[in-house]
């Protein structure tokens, strides 16, 4: 049974690719955001994305879940679904921040012409 919900869990990562490499980005990206927001290079602030983080990080944390860690693969899988959806939508709200960046950084890059 375990191995069967094991591979179940595999297959649906599998298909779930683009949701992993959100997490991810989103990751990756906000130390940076939050960075550029305390030296007050960037503004607004998008509060939103600050509260999400820390819901997800809370959640992850705390000693209740929705279901508990002591039923071994629901409850970390339950962590990784709610944490994962979570880190999602911290990825959708630094959106504006990644198009900042990224302006930012392309000029730069074009601006070192050879002489």
């Amino acid at each position: 049974m375990a191995r069967m919900s094991t591979w179940w869990l595999f297959r649906r990562l599998k298909t779930r690719v683009w949701a992993v490499k959100r997490i991810g980005r989103a990751l990756k990206l906000f130390l940076p955001m939050t960075r550029d927001v305390l030296r007050g290079n960037f503004r607004p602030i998008p509060w939103s994305a600050f509260g999400l983080m820390a819901l997800a990080l809370a959640y992850l944390v705390m000693p209740f879940d929705l279901i508990p860690d002591f039923l071994v693969m629901i409850g970390i899988v339950d962590d990784v679904l709610i944490v994962g959806w979570l880190l999602n939508r911290v990825d959708d709200q630094l959106s504006e921040y990644r198009t900042w960046k990224y302006a930012k950084e392309t000029p730069a890059a074009s601006s070192h012409s050879p002489s």
